[in-house]
C-alpha cells in the first residue's frame, strides 16, 4: 500500500494488496483519482479487496444509447466515465438525474481499453450537500480504520465445524453478542454484521451468502429483530447493515 498523501489529505492510491487472498465483498468510499490510480487486479486497501465502490461526484455530462447511458463524473481530484447498462424496456429503467448536480455512485471499475471506468449497480441523485461532505469524511474514515485494522494481531482462526455446540454448531464464547442473549444463528449473524469490514455495512445478499443454511426468510426475520432491538441498523439504505457496537 502506498501511503502518500495527496488530493487534500485522501490516500490516493488503492493497491492490488500483492495478491491478497481475501475474498472481494463490501462497498469502499473513494474519490475518483483513487479510483484512476487503483491497481488493474482490483480495489484493495490494506489487503483487504473489495467488490465495489461509492463516489460522490458532479454529473459533467450524460450521453445516452440504446443499450447504456454514460455519465461523465467529476469531483475535486479527477473525472471519470461510468455506464448504466439498460434493460430492454431501456426507457423505463433509466435513472433521472439532473445533469450539473451531484449524486451518488455505487457500483464496480472496470479495465476499458487501458483507462478505468465504473460500472453503475446504483445511481441517486444527492439534494443535499451535507451528503458530498459525508462522503469525504467516509473516504478518509475508510483509509485510517483499513489502516487501523491491518495492524492488529488477527485472533486464532476457528473453524465453526470443528466447534458444535448446542446452539446448532455456531460458537458464543466470548461474543459480545452473547450478553445481548443472542445464542445460534442469530449470534453468527450478529458476529458477522459487527466484523464485516465496510463503511456501509454488510449487505442482505453478503450475509445470505455466508450463512447458505439459513433460509432468507429466516435471516430476514434475525435481521428486523436485531434492528428492533436497537443492536444493528440500516446505513445507506435498506439493505446494507451495520452493527451499533462495532
Amino acid at each position: 500500500m502506498n501511503d502518500t498523501f495527496g488530493a487534500g489529505g485522501f490516500n490516493t492510491t488503492v493497491s492490488g494488496g500483492g495478491g491478497s487472498d481475501n475474498k472481494a465483498e463490501g462497498v469502499l468510499p473513494l474519490v475518483i483519482q483513487q479510483v484512476l490510480e487503483s491497481a488493474d487486479s482490483g480495489i484493495t486497501l490494506f489487503g483487504q479487496q473489495y467488490a465495489m465502490i461509492t463516489l460522490v461526484a458532479i454529473i459533467r455530462n450524460v450521453d445516452y444509447s440504446s443499450t447504456k447511458v454514460t455519465y461523465q463524473l467529476e469531483d475535486h481530484t479527477g473525472q471519470i466515465d461510468a455506464h448504466f447498462w439498460l434493460e430492454e424496456d431501456g426507457a423505463s429503467n433509466t435513472p433521472s438525474i439532473v445533469p450539473q448536480s451531484y449524486a451518488r455512485i455505487v457500483g464496480s471499475v472496470r479495465n476499458q481499453g487501458g483507462s478505468k471506468a465504473i460500472m453503475i449497480f446504483k445511481i441517486d441523485q444527492v439534494n443535499s450537500p451535507n451528503e458530498v461532505t459525508t462522503h469525504l469524511l467516509e473516504v478518509l474514515h475508510a483509509r485510517y480504520k483499513g489502516e487501523e485494522n491491518s495492524k492488529r494481531k488477527p485472533d486464532a482462526a476457528v473453524d465453526a465445524n470443528d466447534n458444535a455446540t448446542s446452539n446448532g454448531g455456531f460458537m458464543e464464547t466470548g461474543s459480545a453478542g452473547s450478553s445481548l442473549g443472542l445464542k445460534g444463528k442469530e449470534l453468527a449473524v450478529y458476529n458477522a454484521i459487527k466484523n464485516h469490514v465496510s463503511d456501509i455495512g454488510i449487505s442482505r445478499k453478503e450475509l445470505q451468502a455466508k450463512f447458505g443454511h439459513i433460509s432468507p426468510s429466516e435471516i430476514q426475520t434475525i435481521v428486523d429483530y436485531m434492528c428492533n432491538e436497537g443492536m444493528v441498523y440500516t446505513t445507506v439504505d435498506t439493505e446494507h447493515f451495520f452493527c451499533v457496537d462495532a
